[in-house]
């Protein structure tokens, strides 16, 4: 008889834990890139566009200097990275540039790639904030 209250505890355990696992089997992901380091920003956008491909609708926010993979005047010195950036959105995944990191480093919106969201409180909140959303910055 003691071992019935055990088990009941481990099954319930378990459910809840297979119940957890299933919510965040499609959880969103919001991915902050502030470097413009080659190695770094590749790493970052392949590590996305991946999770993105397994049905994990991804936002990747471009910040400080993550600014320079998503302008005009990065295509000589980031053609990969800006590669997987239009790729990305060509997918449906969100692109968002920091409007005050941009004007930092002397750029405006009209430098920004065709398809990159400008960020604000409104688009930004809206893809960090969903529920269940992971984030992981670079």
């Amino acid at each position: 008889m003691s071992h019935h209250p055990i088990k009941t505890i481990l099954l319930a355990i378990l459910a809840t834990l297979s119940l957890s696992a299933l919510a965040g089997s499609n959880a969103p992901l919001f991915v902050s890139l502030t470097s413009d380091e080659p190695h770094r920003a590749s790493m970052a956008l392949n590590f996305s566009k991946h999770h993105a491909a397994n049905g994990h609708p991804l936002s990747v926010f471009l910040s400080d200097k993550g600014v320079y993979l998503g302008v005009k005047a990065g295509a000589s010195s980031h053609p990969e990275q800006q590669k997987l950036l239009l790729e990305m959105i060509a997918g449906g995944s969100t692109v968002i540039m920091c409007p005050p990191c941009l004007r930092h480093y002397g750029f405006t919106e009209a430098d920004v790639l065709p398809g990159i969201k400008m960020g604000g409180a409104k688009v930004t909140g809206e893809a960090l904030f969903k529920p269940n959303t992971k984030t992981l910055s670079w």
